[in-house]
């Protein structure tokens, strides 16, 4: 046996074992992993607002607590006044609710020649099996619902405090990691965080306008329809389709169709209708136009980079896709050489043709036989 064979064996077996480690590490802080990025691109799209409280004499921590204390004040406004809104709403379709169900059997009973009856109808629903097993099963998890909430609440508390520090310690951060750096990486460091910052608040505020003109042009639906609570109903349409991905569009128009259904189940209908054709001239027409401006980024590698983050981090991922993207792409273009393009009809989609009889001349010709093939031309070229 060779001298260095065990050696070798012994160190192969611990990188193997170091690789396992750190494999079972990264999936047990996963979790915290996620929360931290989530923190970071938040620190990023408030670091405007703080840098300029700042550079008016204000102390960063104070500038950064201000900034929370204003969204978490704005949040918890939004919260309440939209569940004064639901539970208002709740207790008059649940007392509107015998009307609903008189007007559904009367019209079941003109359709179908039948004889049902309310009465009948609740007690069949009352006394069914799946009823039984529904309230069993929710009475069962009650305690994981409940684990669920206060575990999202905490998670939501660690990641603003993480993005506090981040936000409030911003220049300490950045000395420390120019520290271990020479000077020339140092430079490329700063410049990658003005990018991320300048994208990342590009983002945020294009979808602040979508969020804004998403909002006016449900108000104006729901002010012409009569439903109550309008403005807080766009207010949630709004913010809810912009800043939930994947599924913020469908949870943000099946609440203003609930309120419209209690006024008219009519109104539900064309708010439904609304919603669907507001939502192709967002994704067709506002969405590339904003997101050009304001992160400049393709709407195919935007859509492109959504997708791939909903694959990888899911919700968090579809979130911070576009911002992370547009960051690397920004940074990329800074450091890639470019070079004159070339004067070619080609590369504006055109076609390069030999000089000499016009196109349809020499498309007669083909037809005809090739009569003029090899014919010359009356400029003198063949």
């Amino acid at each position: 046996m060779p001298a260095w064979l065990p050696r070798a064996m012994v160190m192969a077996l611990a990188l193997y074992g170091c690789f396992q480690l750190g494999s079972w590490a990264f999936y047990q802080l996963i979790g915290l992993l996620t929360n931290i990025l989530i923190a970071f691109f938040l620190a990023l799209a408030i670091e405007p607002a703080v840098s300029r409280m700042s550079g008016h004499g204000m102390r960063r921590g104070l500038a950064t607590f201000l900034v929370f204390l204003a969204v978490l004040i704005a949040g918890i406004g939004f919260v309440l006044l939209l569940g004064s809104m639901l539970a208002g709403q709740i207790v008059d379709m649940v007392e509107e609710f015998p009307k609903y169900l008189d007007s559904v059997i009367n019209w079941v009973n003109q359709t179908f020649h039948t004889e049902l009856s309310r009465v009948e109808v609740q007690d069949s629903l009352l006394h069914s099996d799946w009823l039984q097993k529904y309230v069993q099963n929710s009475a069962t998890g009650v305690l994981d619902v409940s684990t669920t909430v206060l575990g999202g609440l905490f998670r939501l508390l660690m990641i603003f405090l993480f993005s506090f520090y981040f936000a409030a310690d911003g220049p300490r951060l950045r000395r420390a990691l120019c520290s271990v750096l020479p000077p020339a990486r140092q430079a490329e460091v700063l410049r990658a965080w003005e990018i991320a910052v300048d994208k990342t608040g590009g983002y945020i505020y294009s979808r602040g306008l979508m969020a804004l003109v998403s909002g006016v042009a449900h108000y104006i639906l729901l002010v012409a329809l009569g439903v109550p609570y309008a403005p807080a109903l766009a207010v949630w349409v709004g913010l809810v389709s912009q800043f939930i991905p994947t599924i913020g569009t469908y949870l943000a128009g099946a609440l203003p169709m609930l309120i419209a259904f209690t006024v008219n189940p009519w109104y539900a209908l064309w708010v439904l209708g609304f919603v669907v054709v507001y939502q192709q001239f967002e994704n067709y027409v506002l969405q590339p136009k904003l997101t050009s401006k304001t992160v400049d980024i393709h709407p195919a590698v935007a859509f492109g980079s959504v997708v791939a983050g909903t694959a990888l981090m899911g919700a968090v991922g579809a979130l911070i896709a576009i911002p992370a993207v547009a960051t690397l792409q920004a940074f990329l273009g800074a450091y890639v050489k470019r070079y004159d393009v070339t004067d070619d009809p080609r590369v504006h989609g055109g076609h390069r043709w030999r000089r000499g009889r016009p196109v349809v001349s020499r498309f007669r010709s083909a037809v005809r036989g090739g009569g003029g093939v090899g014919r010359t031309d009356t400029d003198g070229s063949a």
